[in-house]
C-alpha cells in the first residue's frame, strides 16, 4: 500500500515537473539585443542620439524653428510609440520632440543604475540641452507625467506650458478609490519573482496587463501587444524596471505649488492605476490648472483615443 502512495506520488511529481517545462519553454522569452529590434520599432523618423553614454531613442518631427517645440514623455514600460496619434496630429504645425527614457524602449538601462527622479529629471535637461531647445511645452503620461511636473517646477524657466496626461506622484496610500495594479508591475516590484521571470514572459501577462490599463480592452490589438513585448525584452530592460521600483521614493508634493507654467490635466475617466480622484487633487494643487475628463478611457488616453485628447492639446496651445 505504501508503496502504491510512492509510486503515486513519484507520478503526481514527475507530471508537474513535465507541465512546468513546457510552461516554461512555452514563455521563454529572454532579452533581446536592440538591434534585432530596430528593424521593427525604429523605423524613420527614429533615430539614436548620444546622452549620458546611452544611446537614446528619439523622433524629432516638424518645423525646427518652433520657438517652443512640445516634448513628450511617456509612462513606465511605455515607449515613445505611445505618443504616436499625437505626433501625427500636431507635427505639421509643431515642431514634436519624443522619446525613450532610461531603462524603456529601445534606449536601454542607464550606464550608472540610476533610475531616482532626480536623474529623470537631469536627463531630460541633457536630451533638450543636446538638441538645443532651451524653451518647450512638456506632457507626460504617468511615470513622464511626474517627471514633467517635477521638471517644470525645477526647471520653471524652460517650460512654456505643462501637460500632465494620468500623472504620478500622489502616494497610493491616500486613495479612497481602490487601486488596481497590473500583475506585470506586481511582479516588477518583488525582487524574488523578478528573479523568477526574467528569461520569461507569458503573452498573456503583457495582454492582461494592458487589457486592465485601458478604458475599453476591446482596443488592445495583437500588435500593440507584440510592442509591448518586444520593448520589455530589449536587453536590459526587466533588470532596469526592477532597480527603479526599488529605488522610488515619495514625491515632493511641494513643488506643485512652484508651478508658474499654465498647465492643461488630461484624465481617463475609466483609470484604475491612477483613479480621477486624483486628477482633481492636481488641479487643486498646481496654480490656475485645468482639467478635462475623459468618461470612458483609461490610463493611457493618448494612446487609447489619440485624436479626441489631442484636441483638448490644440485647444490648449491655440492651435
Amino acid at each position: 500500500m505504501k508503496s502504491l502512495w510512492v509510486r503515486s506520488l513519484l507520478l503526481l511529481l514527475a507530471g508537474a515537473l513535465f507541465f512546468g517545462a513546457i510552461a516554461l519553454v512555452a514563455t521563454w522569452a529572454p532579452d533581446q539585443p536592440v538591434d534585432e529590434l530596430k528593424s521593427r520599432w525604429a523605423k524613420p523618423p527614429s533615430r539614436f542620439i548620444e546622452v549620458n553614454g546611452m544611446q537614446v531613442h528619439l523622433r524629432d518631427e516638424g518645423p525646427h524653428d518652433d520657438p517652443a517645440p512640445i516634448v513628450l514623455l511617456h509612462g513606465t514600460s511605455a515607449s515613445l510609440h505611445t505618443w504616436q496619434g499625437w505626433a501625427v496630429a500636431l507635427r505639421d504645425q509643431r515642431r514634436v520632440i519624443r522619446f525613450d527614457l532610461p531603462g524603456f524602449g529601445l534606449t536601454g538601462p542607464s550606464r550608472d543604475n540610476d533610475y531616482s527622479l532626480a536623474a529623470d529629471v537631469l536627463f531630460v535637461r541633457a536630451v533638450m540641452d543636446k538638441l538645443g531647445v532651451q524653451r518647450f511645452v512638456l506632457a507626460g503620461n504617468s511615470l513622464g507625467g511626474l517627471i514633467a511636473w517635477t521638471v517644470a517646477a525645477r526647471m520653471s524657466e524652460r517650460v512654456d506650458r505643462l501637460i500632465l496626461v494620468d500623472a504620478a506622484g500622489y502616494p497610493p496610500q491616500s486613495l479612497t478609490t481602490p487601486q488596481v495594479v497590473p500583475l506585470a508591475f506586481r511582479i516588477a516590484r518583488m525582487p524574488w519573482l523578478r528573479r523568477l521571470a526574467s528569461n520569461t514572459l507569458p503573452r498573456g501577462l503583457v495582454e492582461n496587463s494592458l487589457r486592465q490599463l485601458y478604458g475599453d480592452p476591446a482596443k488592445v490589438t495583437p500588435d500593440l501587444v507584440d510592442l509591448y513585448s518586444d520593448i520589455t525584452r530589449r536587453q536590459g530592460n526587466r533588470d532596469a524596471l526592477g532597480r527603479r521600483m526599488d529605488q522610488a521614493k515619495a514625491a515632493d508634493l511641494s513643488l506643485l505649488k512652484k508651478i508658474k507654467a499654465p498647465t492643461l490635466i488630461l484624465w481617463g475617466g475609466r483609470d484604475r492605476l491612477l483613479p480621477p480622484e486624483l486628477a482633481h487633487r492636481f488641479e487643486h494643487d498646481i496654480p490656475g490648472a485645468k482639467l478635462v475628463v475623459f468618461d470612458n478611457l483609461g490610463h493611457v488616453p493618448q494612446e487609447e483615443d489619440p485624436e479626441r485628447t489631442v484636441a483638448a492639446v490644440r485647444r490648449f496651445l491655440g492651435l
